[in-house]
């Protein structure tokens, strides 16, 4: 009799124990999942608000001719992170424009309202 009973209850005990770690594992599943899924929807808003940065400095340069030794390098500071997270296409086509427009002193456009 001590047989049967140490043969069954090692088995149920396995079976528990199986049990436990394949509730743990799912629910550490659940988590890292959830965890990934919203590292992604970070990196896709970070994403998208340094393109809307580089966009509206760009058009600003853009719009005025020219732009200032200073802002040249913040607009590459923008563009390295945006082109390191994934980002292509529009921002890259006008931070390209933007580096073609001629240089100018920083301090030139003092103006109220503009980049300097």
């Amino acid at each position: 009799m001590p047989d049967w009973i140490l043969k069954y209850w090692m088995q149920w005990l396995f079976g528990i124990i199986t049990a436990g770690l394949s509730t743990v594992v799912g629910y550490l599943y659940k988590k890292v999942k959830k965890e990934v899924d919203e590292q992604k929807l970070i990196k896709e808003g970070v994403l998208a608000l340094l393109h809307d940065r580089l966009y509206q400095a760009c058009m600003s340069y853009i719009a005025q001719d020219e732009i200032t030794v200073s802002g040249l390098k913040n607009l590459e500071y923008l563009y390295r992170s945006y082109h390191d997270l994934g980002g292509n296409g529009t921002g890259t086509e006008l931070f390209e424009s933007c580096k073609r427009l001629k240089k100018v002193p920083d301090g030139t456009h003092i103006k109220k309202g503009e980049l300097s």
